[in-house]
Parts: structure tokens; C-alpha cells; sequence
């Protein structure tokens, strides 16, 4: 059970069984299509265009947005990972900081009710 476990011990558990939700996985190009097409939406309302003419550019700017937040997210990725690295080597260094917690029965965890009439 994890709650018996110590903070070195969780740590080693691993993301085995884990995966990524949906939209994790996919927000950029979700969020980028939308943009792109918003973006040529925008230029040729600009331009007084129809909304919907000039394909490419809608095409050009879903392109554009997928990848500049394709890039984003492999950024935060990469600063989440090491931010995890040090607060993982941290807890390998101070074991003393992190005790394993006292096991609890839910009934301790309630406060006594007192009916107020």
C-alpha cells in the first residue's frame, strides 16, 4: 500500500502503468488548428476579404501554430523533468526530512460531531 510507504520508496515506484491523458498528449494540435485557423480568419478580415478564402494561409498558419506550441510543450517537458530530478535527488539526500507517516483509520481523521439545534 502506498501510504505505508516512505518518500525514498514512492520514489522508486516508476510510471510503469501510467500514460498520459488525452489531451495531454494532443492540446497542441488541437489548440494549434484553432489558432491557425483564427489567424486566417483574422488576415482576411483585415484585408476585407471573405473569412474563408486563401487556403493556404489557413493551412500556413495551422502549420505555424502546431509547431511553435509542439515546441512549448516539449520546453515544459524538459523544465518539469529536471525540476523533478532535483526534488527526487533532494529526498535521496535528506531521507531524514521526509518520515514515512504514521498509518491513520479514517475514524481518526473525523472530528466528533455535535449536532447544534
Amino acid at each position: 500500500m502506498a501510504s505505508s510507504l516512505s518518500a525514498y520508496e514512492l520514489l522508486k515506484l516508476g510510471d510503469e502503468d501510467r500514460k498520459k491523458p488525452f489531451l495531454n498528449i494532443y492540446w497542441p494540435y488541437i489548440v494549434g488548428v484553432g489558432f491557425g485557423i483564427c489567424t486566417g480568419v483574422c488576415i482576411n478580415f483585415g484585408t476585407r476579404r471573405p473569412l474563408f478564402s486563401g487556403i493556404q494561409k489557413h493551412i500556413i498558419g495551422v502549420a505555424t501554430w502546431c509547431t511553435i506550441l509542439h515546441y512549448v510543450q516539449n520546453r515544459r517537458d524538459d523544465y518539469l523533468a529536471e525540476k523533478d530530478a532535483v526534488y527526487r535527488h533532494y529526498v535521496e539526500l535528506h531521507p531524514e526530512d521526509f518520515p514515512t507517516p504514521e498509518r491513520k483509520k479514517i475514524g481518526d481523521l473525523f472530528e466528533p460531531w455535535i449536532p447544534i439545534r
